[in-house]
C-alpha cells in the first residue's frame, strides 16, 4: 500500500559538475518509487500481490498502471485529478543513485472506494504512504511493516506495527522512524554494505550481514526497498526475524546488480 512515481532514469559515467553539460550513457522511463519496487519484488518472490495506490488521471499514471498490471500485480487505484508524481534519477556505474522528485506524492486514503476487504485475508502488508484510516485497513493483515516515508501517519496513536524498516544512513528516514518507535514491535535499520540491525521493546536485538551481490554491481536504486520487500515476505511466511532479514539482504543484493528498479 503506497505511492508510485513515474521515473526517468538517466545513466551517467560521472556526476556532472555545476554548470556542466553531460551526455547520458542511456535513459529509460519506468513506474518506480518505494511502493512499486516492493510490489514487483514481492511478485518475483512468488507472492500474490494486491497494490493499493493513487495515480493521476494522466499519461504517466495510465502508463504506470499498465506496466504494473503487466507484471502480474493486481492494482487497486484511486484516480486523482492531481498529476502523477514524477522523478528524475541519475544512475552512476557501480555507485549511488541521485533522485529528484517532481510534484506531490499521491497516496491512497481510507475513504477511497477501493476493495479494502481484500486485506482481510492478507498475510502481510508493506505500507509506504496513506492516511491513518488507510493504515487501519492495512492492519487487517497478519503482518504489517511500514516505511518511515509514511511520515505523519506513523506518529501519535494508531494500530501496532510489526516493524518499521529504514536506512540508518538517511537522517530524514531515521528521524521519522524514531517518531513511530512507540508503536512498533521491531525497528529494522539497514546499513548498506555493513548489513544492518534490529531491536524492539519485547525482542532481542540482532544483526545481519550484507550479502555479496550475485553479479556485477550496477547501481543502488531500489536496494533498500528490495530489502524491505524480502523482509516483509519473510515475516508474512512465518520466518523468524533473523531469517527474514537474511532474505531481505539477498533481495537487496540482487537489486544492486540491476540497472534502475527491478
Amino acid at each position: 500500500m503506497g505511492h508510485v512515481e513515474w521515473v526517468d532514469f538517466v545513466s551517467l559515467e560521472e556526476f556532472p559538475r555545476q554548470g556542466e553539460i553531460s551526455h547520458a550513457e542511456a535513459a529509460f522511463s519506468r513506474a518506480a518509487g518505494g511502493g512499486s519496487v516492493v510490489a514487483v519484488v514481492l511478485t518475483q518472490l512468488g507472492a500474490e500481490v494486491d497494490f493499493f495506490t493513487a495515480l493521476g488521471h494522466d499519461p504517466h499514471g495510465e502508463a504506470a498502471a499498465e506496466e504494473l498490471t503487466g507484471r502480474g500485480i493486481t492494482l487497486h487505484v484511486a484516480w486523482r485529478e492531481q498529476p502523477t508524481r514524477r522523478a528524475v534519477t541519475l544512475l552512476m556505474p557501480r555507485g549511488e543513485r541521485t533522485i529528484i522528485t517532481i510534484g506531490d506524492r499521491l497516496a491512497p486514503i481510507g475513504t477511497d472506494e477501493l476493495r479494502w476487504e481484500r486485506l482481510n485475508d492478507a498475510k502481510g502488508v508493506y505500507f509506504t504512504a496513506g492516511d491513518a484510516r488507510a493504515l487501519q485497513h492495512a492492519r487487517r493483515a497478519q503482518v504489517l511493516v511500514a516505511s518511515p516515508r509514511a511520515r505523519e501517519t506513523l506518529q501519535g496513536d494508531g494500530p501496532l506495527l510489526d516493524a518499521i524498516v529504514f536506512s540508518a544512513h538517511d537522517d530524514d528516514e531515521s528521524d521519522w522512524a524514531s517518531r513511530g518507535e512507540h508503536r512498533t514491535r521491531l525497528m529494522v535499520a539497514t546499513e548498506g554494505a555493513s548489513g544492518g540491525r534490529w531491536w524492539g521493546p519485547t525482542s532481542t536485538t540482532g544483526r545481519w550481514d550484507a550479502v555479496a551481490p550475485p553479479g556485477e554491481p550496477k547501481d543502488a536504486y531500489g536496494c533498500g526497498d528490495s530489502f524491505a520487500a524480502g523482509f516483509t515476505y519473510g515475516l508474512a511466511k512465518g520466518m523468524s526475524t533473523d531469517e527474514a532479514t537474511k532474505l531481505g539482504a539477498r533481495c537487496g543484493a540482487k537489486a544492486l546488480t540491476q540497472t534502475g528498479p527491478p
